[in-house]
């Protein structure tokens, strides 16, 4: 199975499965010296881990990360950082329904068609709990970054969004309630309507918005590796994403161009930002934001239609524990594969000047 790399420079290789003994990674190319705090790690890693509200799986997982490499008197030596991140409450039985058949809109008929072989235990590979190791190495990443901002947030679950720019938000309110909304207001009503769906036994989906600010200009190439490309490629990665856009997003294409322009102001800036912080592949300085559409959870607890590894058509319902709407989770992993991408841009900028 090819894949599991992310980075040309700051490169991280993720390993593990949902109900195996672990999950965890490879993270290379960090520079020697930077200065850990483990706290600070371990509270990304708290703010993704499941059980941690209501209104999420009830999976109960401490998602302790234990590092075995690379850090040595709390500071990277330069080497790969090797970590594990260990899973203690797995209920592989919750699984064994589906083990001859596939679960509509999961990677299960996919994954048996291309592999021949499957975990049916939560997904295996394909399993978005691979993403914890993500943000350890996406943690690491904020640190190395230490001037610059990752800023995410649930802008909108289901038919219920933020009607504000991002500009005129309270980032204080995002960690004071479970949705890990912008706006106190809009985040009991997305609240609300998730546990409605949650009773439903069905699932919803949402958006979340990333502010990434002082970037310094520069990052990206004008060609192929263009930044905003690969930051679309770090967050249609994770698992559930159905869409990505930047700046003005589809809402410019029905602008004229005398309106969508950026005006220059004399120090470089510019007045407008519809450009999304990103000119021609490459940062401009000024803040860099996006939105990331995320479907509704797959497994539903209804009844629903699907076929088994023979082509018979059968009826599956979803059983054990699984996330009524996954973004509230997500802003985490949203927040570390943009800190992945960042980091990786910096360090191949640094080795190949203009």
């Amino acid at each position: 199975m090819a894949g599991n790399s992310f980075g040309k420079i700051f490169n991280v290789t993720t390993f593990g499965e949902s109900h195996g003994p672990a999950l965890g990674g490879v993270l290379d190319g960090c520079p020697a010296g930077i200065e850990l705090d483990m706290d600070i790690i371990q509270h990304e890693l708290n703010r993704r881990k499941p059980g941690q509200s209501a209104i999420v799986t009830q999976r109960k997982e401490a998602d302790e990360v234990v590092f075995y490499s690379g850090i040595f008197e709390g500071k990277t030596t330069g080497t790969p950082i090797g970590f594990a991140i260990y899973n203690t409450n797995q209920k592989s039985k919750d699984y064994g329904h589906i083990k001859d058949s596939y679960r509509p809109s999961h990677a299960d008929f996919v994954y048996d068609k291309k592999y021949g072989f499957r975990d049916y235990r939560g997904g295996g590979r394909s399993s978005a709990r691979e993403t914890a190791s993500r943000v350890v190495a996406g943690a690491i990443a904020k640190q190395y970054l230490s001037n610059i901002k990752f800023t995410a947030f649930v802008s909108a679950v289901g038919p219920i969004k933020i009607e504000k720019p991002y500009q005129e938000l309270d980032f204080k309110t995002i960690e004071k309630n479970p949705v890990r909304c912008a706006d106190s207001t809009t985040a009991k009503k997305m609240e609300e309507y998730i546990r409605q769906i949650r009773k439903e036994g069905d699932t919803v989906g949402g958006v979340i918005t990333c502010v990434i600010q002082n970037v310094p200009v520069g990052l990206g190439e004008p060609a192929f590796d263009k930044l905003h490309a690969e930051l679309g490629k770090a967050m249609l990665s994770i698992n559930a994403v159905k869409g990505f856009e930047y700046g003005s997003g589809f809402a410019g294409s029905q602008m004229k161009g005398s309106q969508h322009n950026d005006p220059f102001n004399t120090d470089g800036t510019t007045q407008s930002n519809r450009s999304g912080g990103i000119q021609g592949g490459i940062s401009n300085g000024m803040d860099i934001y996006f939105n990331v559409a995320f479907k509704p959870v797959a497994t539903v607890m209804q009844a629903q239609q699907t076929i088994d590894n023979k082509g018979k058509k059968v009826v599956m319902e979803g059983k054990g524990r699984h996330d009524p709407c996954v973004v509230p989770r997500a802003v985490p992993i949203v927040e570390a594969m943009a800190a992945l991408v960042i980091a990786d841009f910096k360090l191949v900028s640094s080795t190949n000047k203009i």
